[in-house]
């Protein structure tokens, strides 16, 4: 029997981005009714790839070809009227819409060219929602009323209220209990018994196992394997494709001996429903503790729970022995710690303004005599920490937008070094951050732990938590599996972590 000839076909597609090249001749296959599964560590390409494939991106270089035809996917609209449809994590429903609405966004039934058929438009979302197994859903209720599970069922129903052909599902079941994964798989194994492809993505490999016919696996922007047999593929082969690198990544030395005392942030049955379990933590003085996990893993949200910017369900942080108030930045800071957050640009930094308002805004009241500014002293405080950190251009009347991302993350380093922090929460240190910039990043966060700040690090790049921190704790799903110092874990053990799970320890 002849070989069935792929629905999709994707030929060396690059894309770049200022400073990264996040594709890289990446090849890939679909065939009509198969689950294709995509992995790859954060990074690794998957986002940009699939939104290549949704028209949302457009590669610089490479082929698509639908049906056996070369096609250009010029938006999303040319993507969905060919028949890809792509549910994303963070999904794109409008909340103040109905779910009918929702359903039929910008296809609606009309009647004489321009009157929406309401009616119609409930009744065909009804019948999808009946085919998804859930005829509980009600099509004129406002999407923001529903629970994850519903909403990611209505955006289903959206792709499939298309004469759709592939449907791309990213991470579709992060937000899953266990029976709604299952109801997840039969609708699945429907669509591809009617002939339906699905691209898959999950970092769950007992997932990929159980409902994958193939696996390609992306690292650093490159298919490294395509086509592997999904059920049969050992994970120790998986995990090794995934953990190879081009990237070097030069780290400091670690003190010899681990620090010793009263810790500086101590973490007590921390917990926020939905998000995190309780936890427990301790980071000294001198020491780079790290945080290691999958995204959805909770690593981000304990960060800003621990800063205040999220309110937790139970426990209490202490600094110095002294507990915070729960939910409150400012307490947070007044108490000595300093968030560099994961999305610098919209969450820490001021774009428009010079790198010295960037670096003394947490510390206006010292040059704020009368109710004025004194310039001159804002000024020369703020060019000491950004000399203390070797940022360049050594010119911080510069706007910081004009910085690569490297100097902009030592800005927001700065500004914690003129507050006089004792904590400093790392939130993706080096998300967009140019591999040669890297190393000087590291060197800066080690120093400043030399010095005596506790230092707690979050990183999707597992070689960057254990070749940063002094000692890591393993999350999934919310709750920390493992806790070792960072010398006895390597890559392997750690993704075999996050990716089977383990009893805490």
């Amino acid at each position: 029997m002849a070989p069935q000839p792929p629905l999709l076909s994707m030929s060396g597609i690059t894309k770049a981005f200022p400073g990264v090249r996040a594709l890289d001749g990446v090849d890939l296959d679909v065939l009509p009714g198969e689950v294709h599964c995509l992995l790859g560590q954060n990074g690794a390409g998957k986002s940009t790839l699939i939104k290549v494939l949704a028209g949302a991106h457009q590669p610089d270089t490479g082929t698509i070809r639908w049906r056996g035809e070369e096609v250009t996917l010029r938006s999303p609209i040319a993507a969905m009227r060919l028949g890809i449809a792509t549910i994303y994590q963070e999904l794109d429903l409008v909340e103040h819409l109905s779910v009918a609405e929702n359903v039929h966004l910008g296809h609606e039934p009309t009647a004489a060219g321009f009157v929406v058929r309401r009616r119609a438009a409930k009744e065909s979302t009804a019948a999808l929602l009946k085919r998804l197994g859930h005829p509980e859903i009600d099509p004129g209720r406002l999407v923001g009323e529903l629970s994850a599970a519903q909403q990611q069922i209505v955006s289903m129903a959206r792709a499939l209220s298309h004469d759709v052909r592939l449907i791309v599902m990213d991470e579709p079941s992060a937000a899953l209990d266990p029976d709604e994964v299952d109801n997840l798989f039969r609708i699945v194994g429907d669509l591809t018994a009617d002939g339906v492809a699905v691209v898959y993505i999950s970092h769950r490999l007992e997932e990929i196992r159980r409902i994958g016919d193939r696996v390609t696996v992306l690292k650093d922007g490159r298919a490294v394997a395509g086509g592997l047999p999904a059920k049969t593929t050992p994970t120790s082969e998986v995990v090794a494709l995934m953990t190879g690198r081009n990237v070097a990544y030069v780290f400091p030395e670690r003190p010899a001996e681990p620090p010793a005392g009263t810790p500086v942030l101590q973490v007590r049955g921390l917990a926020r429903d939905g998000e995190f379990a309780p936890l427990d933590l301790d980071v000294h003085a001198g020491e780079i503790v790290g945080l290691a996990g999958l995204v959805g893993s909770g690593r981000s949200e304990i960060l800003e729970t621990i800063y205040g910017a999220r309110k937790p369900t139970a426990g209490q942080v202490l600094v110095d022995g002294s507990p915070l108030k729960a939910g409150s930045v400012r307490a947070a800071v007044r108490a000595g710690l300093g968030l560099a957050p994961e999305e610098r640009k919209a969450q820490a930094l001021l774009m428009l303004e010079s790198v010295t308002r960037n670096v003394s805004v947490s510390s206006l009241s010292r040059f704020s005599r009368a109710g004025w500014i004194d310039r001159g002293a804002e000024a020369g405080a703020a060019r000491a920490a950004v000399r203390e950190l070797s940022l360049r251009p050594d010119n911080p009347s510069v706007p910081v937008r004009t910085l690569s991302g490297g100097n902009q993350q030592k800005a927001v380093l700065a500004r914690w070094l003129l507050r006089g922090c004792r904590v400093l929460l790392l939130d993706e240190p080096t998300r967009g951050v140019d591999v040669g910039a890297r190393a000087e990043l590291y060197a800066v966060v080690r120093r400043l732990a030399d010095e005596g700040l506790a230092v707690l690090l979050v990183s999707s790049e597992v070689p960057e938590v254990l070749g940063l921190a002094d000692r890591v704790l393993v999350l999934r799903e919310g709750r920390v599996v493992h806790t070792a110092p960072a010398r006895r874990l390597d890559e392997h053990r750690v993704l075999d972590l996050v990716m089977e799970g383990s009893p805490a320890s």
